[in-house]
């Protein structure tokens, strides 16, 4: 027990959010890059198609995940 919450729970609070908001800061970390290399239109398409697929694929294992428990 930490502070009053088992393991799992801590465990369970900091895979949905904790994750959540890693891949908001990431995404804001992929807008700088894009910013700052003056890539354009096309070209933040490309880097966020590159580095955000790894989130989509991780948003789609959660909308699986609930869509089987239910």
């Amino acid at each position: 027990m930490i502070f009053g919450y088992t393991e799992q729970q801590i465990a369970h609070f900091f895979l949905t959010y904790g994750i959540g908001a890693f891949i908001l800061f990431m995404v804001f970390i992929i807008l700088q890059l894009a910013r700052e290399s003056k890539a354009g239109r096309f070209g933040t398409f490309v880097i966020f198609l590159g580095l955000g697929v790894g989130f989509v694929g991780y948003l789609a294992k959660i909308v699986i995940q609930w869509w089987m428990e239910r």
